[in-house]
Order: C-alpha cells, then structure tokens, then sequence
C-alpha cells in the first residue's frame, strides 16, 4: 500500500475515533465524601455533541453493594447558571437490581437546536430507593458556535 493512501487513511481513522466518543474527567460534588458508587470515567458519543442529535452519556462506576433501585438527578449549568433538571428512574438508565462491582449507566439526551454555544457543566446524583445519596459527580462538556458536520446530513 503506498503511502499517499495510508496516510489518508490514518487521518480518517483519528478523526473518525476522536468524534465518536470522549472520555471526560469527573470531579466528585464533596471532595472527601465516602460515597459508596465510585465513578470512573464517563465517556460522551458523539463527541462532538451535536444539537437536535441524541448523545449517550456511559458512566462507568463502581459499588460495594447490591442497588435495587433509585433515580438519576442531573443538573446543569451553563456559564454558572442553573439552566436545566431532569430526573429519571435509575432502572431506566441501567439494568437493576445493580450487582457489587462494577457497572454501566448510560443516559441518552437531544439538545435543542437552539441550545447556545459554550462551556456547560452537568452534575449527576444516584440516589437509592431509601433517597441516600450513593455519588454525586460533575464534568463539563463544550458546545461549539458552529453546527456540527453530523446535525447537517
């Protein structure tokens, strides 16, 4: 193969990978709470999020013991300012009861097209069916000024 043609190729491929999914940092709400799900990356796809497109948030956390229920509370934020909550049914987002170890939750959302461009933040609580608080997490996603090459096909 020569490489007028792998060279393509290898752009492509980063480029194709590096829109598909993200994995973001994730910083806990109290930094020396005890909380008893411990998340471990939470990957966006596609990254970047596109308005009037579905993206899947995938939490990969773990527990220490059995969950048989709860919801998800998500807040966000843009620039500082409450802009947004939703809760859901945890059972909805994951499979339950939730065995020890390790496990996935994954939330898909739509932003509207009209959602302004910029730096958002998104906290996310799990709240078990006796309404303790198991984890409470933030991270930030960035919307672009541009429409995305995906929202226009």
């Amino acid at each position: 193969m020569s490489r007028v043609v792998v060279l393509p190729l290898a752009v492509y491929l980063l480029l194709f990978v590096s829109t598909t999914a993200r994995a973001t940092d994730v910083q806990y709400c109290e930094e020396n709470a005890e909380y008893e799900v411990k998340v471990k990356e939470v990957d966006i796809s596609p990254y970047p999020i596109a308005r009037g497109e579905p993206a899947t948030f995938t939490i990969s956390a773990t527990t220490g013991r059995v969950i048989s229920g709860g919801k998800l509370v998500i807040e966000v934020t843009y620039f500082g300012w409450h802009v947004h909550s939703e809760t859901h049914d945890l059972c909805t987002q994951t499979t339950c009861p939730v065995e020890t170890g390790d496990f996935l939750v994954a939330h898909s959302q739509v932003l509207p097209v009209y959602t302004p461009s910029g730096s958002y933040s998104l906290q996310m609580k799990m709240i078990d069916a006796q309404n303790k608080e198991l984890t409470c997490f933030s991270f930030s996603i960035d919307i672009g000024s541009a429409p995305s090459v995906v929202a226009d096909m």
